[in-house]
């Protein structure tokens, strides 16, 4: 299931991401330390999957703990991660904690498996603090037994769909070579009939330059998503994404407002074209997070995104052993990036957010890199995701491999939204209200 930026997906507040994006939902003030609390729990409940997607971060990058981890979270695991989490609400008075079952692939658990993990879960939460499940796929398992668990306990569904059958395929394909396409739209049927719909989260697309942007798009609202979450690809200094092998060195300047950049914008150039035609359709058609999250920040209101915006994270990772981790996008970084040596056994939640790794992803502005601090986009863009930052020398404290196509985004959204206040009530209906 891993994929490109954020880790939260559609369902989950903030960005992964998500995808992703998944933190940075931003509603819990800070603790008596000057830190946010968690309250969003990402559950590594299955670490192997029946896709093997070329772009993926978990068995493509440089991190390959995944080989050491057990196949699947034990019960007695799923208990202890359940006994964390409630002590942590308990501790910070928490209204509500985001569960997000994630992999691998989360629905190679099986109907019973995952109804008895879920049962435990909930079991043990419930007279603490309310539970909102979601779960992250890639759609190929969706069937009528686990749609019956999935509604059973209120679990909100997140699916992989890279568009058209072509564009899907070109990836995310099965360890022997077959595309994935057909089996996930089947599922996705499934998920939008009647009796399931309303668990239907929304699409997650990891933008690929060689797709055409318009078709994606259309291919993509043909599956009717409440909501899409287009993710960048993974790239970073040190291994640039596709199409911007150019980019092997950070700025030293932020971007003019021009924001092209040597080699161009092609991510830029790709996402407003998508976002031209979803914010001149005449009625709204689906949420899209990244261009909603900086349609905000630009009428001055809040970005909570961990992809762009400064809202500080409050996503953590628990893999399928216990062990508490940071982000699993940082596995592109280097290996045993998202590692803190914690676990949920011997460790809280409260000491692992006393982390310095932690409370750099909670302290905002702070946190930037000395060309990011200068940039008159800092509030909006955020650095990008953190992830995206690394390279060799300055580890994280860079702006983000994609700097230059993240402004000229910003650039093209904040025009559009002036010439729809311009136009007056005629404009277009994407336009939000403001803060």
């Amino acid at each position: 299931m891993p994929r490109g930026s954020g880790t939260g997906g559609p369902g989950t507040s903030g960005s992964g991401t998500s995808g992703p994006g998944t933190s940075g939902s931003g509603t819990s003030g800070p603790g008596a330390e000057g830190v946010v609390p968690f309250r969003q729990f990402l559950l590594k409940v299955h670490s192997r999957c029946n896709l093997d997607c070329d772009y993926c971060y978990v068995y493509h990058s440089p991190d390959q703990s995944w080989r050491r981890k057990p196949r699947s979270m034990a019960p007695a695991t799923v208990g202890r991660v359940a006994g964390r989490i409630a002590e942590h609400a308990r501790t910070h008075g928490l209204p509500d904690v985001r569960i997000i079952l994630h992999g691998g692939e989360p629905l190679l658990l099986g109907p019973r498996r995952l109804d008895d993990l879920l049962g435990a879960l909930t079991e043990r939460l419930a007279p603490v603090v309310p539970p909102r499940f979601s779960v992250q796929t890639n759609g190929v398992l969706l069937d009528e037994e686990l749609l019956d668990v999935l509604r059973r306990r209120s679990v909100r569904v997140s699916v992989s769909l890279d568009g058209s059958r072509r564009a899907h395929d070109r990836h995310r394909r099965s360890a022997d070579g077959r595309g994935s396409h057909d089996r996930v739209t089947r599922g996705l049927r499934l998920l939008n009939s009647p009796s399931h719909k309303d668990l239907f989260a929304g699409l997650l697309c990891t933008v690929d330059l060689a797709n055409d942007p318009l078709e994606t798009y259309e291919a993509l609202l043909s599956a009717a998503p409440p909501r899409l979450d287009l993710l960048l690809p993974h790239g970073t200094w040190e291994t640039p994404p596709p199409g911007l092998a150019h980019r092997t060195v950070p700025p030293a300047a932020p971007p003019g407002p021009a924001a092209t950049g040597a080699g161009g914008t092609p991510y830029a150039d790709w996402l407003c074209r998508v976002f031209d035609r979803w914010f001149d359709a005449p009625v709204r058609e689906t949420g899209i997070r990244l261009f909603e999250e900086l349609m905000s920040g630009i009428l001055g209101g809040t970005v909570r995104s961990e992809s762009v915006g400064l809202a500080p994270v409050d996503l953590v990772v628990i893999e399928t052993d216990g062990t508490i981790e940071q982000s699993d996008s940082l596995k592109t970084s280097y290996p045993g990036a998202p590692e803190t040596g914690m676990d949920v056994l011997r460790h809280s939640f409260d000491e692992a957010l006393r982390l310095p790794e932690f409370r750099a992803r909670q302290s905002g502005a702070a946190a930037l890199s000395d060309t990011c601090g200068r940039c008159r986009l800092a509030e909006l863009c955020g650095g990008g995701l953190y992830a995206h930052r690394f390279d060799a020398r300055n580890r994280f404290a860079n702006p983000s491999v994609y700097c230059h196509d993240l402004a000229a985004l910003i650039a093209h959204i904040r025009s559009r939204i002036e010439q729809a206040l311009d136009a007056g009530p005629a404009g277009p209906a994407t336009v939000p209200p403001g803060p």
